[in-house]
């Protein structure tokens, strides 16, 4: 599984990063940003990925199989 954030939906609530801050940081402007795009979700971070594209507002955390 693999996490992504639409840019041009993030409005910066910032709910995502502090839900699994260990693949989401905040950028310059405080909108989401995943640490490391290429890679898989470690399997003991799934669940927080779930709730990560769950409390976004904005449906802009994408999850990928």
């Amino acid at each position: 599984m693999k996490i992504r954030i639409e840019e041009d939906r993030c409005e910066g609530h910032g709910r995502c990063w502090e839900t699994v801050p260990d693949l989401i940081e905040d950028d310059d402007r405080g909108r989401g940003v995943v640490s490391d795009p290429t890679s898989e979700i470690p399997t003991n971070l799934e669940e927080q990925a779930r709730a990560a594209a769950r409390v976004c507002p904005e449906r802009a955390v994408i999850l990928s199989d």
